[in-house]
């Protein structure tokens, strides 16, 4: 009987994406999109932000987009855990990789002076 209770509680949750949520959701991307737009369109090219400031919220704003994905979209909200480790995991490597990156260029350049 708990298993049967157990699932009714996981649909509950997962019931919970009504439409109003997803277009919540989607509002939220949009918005976001719009602002990483406006970000390469008009504030780097005049000169507002730098290329580096821009990248960086770049990279912020995707990673918010992808929380968003993963947890309305992939149900991942309702599943702490998953949830977590989705986003952790592949972050973790992505920084990794950014800065080895950067390090072996760096080494490469110095190597051609």
């Amino acid at each position: 009987m708990s298993d049967n209770h157990s699932a009714a509680a996981h649909h509950e949750e997962h019931a919970s994406m009504t439409k109003k949520k997803i277009w919540s959701v989607f509002w939220i991307l949009l918005g976001i999109t719009t602002i990483e737009f406006i970000i390469a369109l008009v504030f780097i090219p005049k000169g507002i932000m730098g290329q580096g400031l821009g990248n960086v919220l770049y990279i912020a704003l995707t990673l918010l987009k992808a929380f968003y994905i993963v947890a309305y979209f992939m149900h991942l909200k309702f599943e702490k855990v998953g949830l977590i480790y989705s986003i952790l995991v592949p972050t973790t490597f992505i920084i990794f990789f950014v800065i080895w990156m950067l390090y072996e260029g760096n080494y490469w350049m110095n190597i051609r002076l």
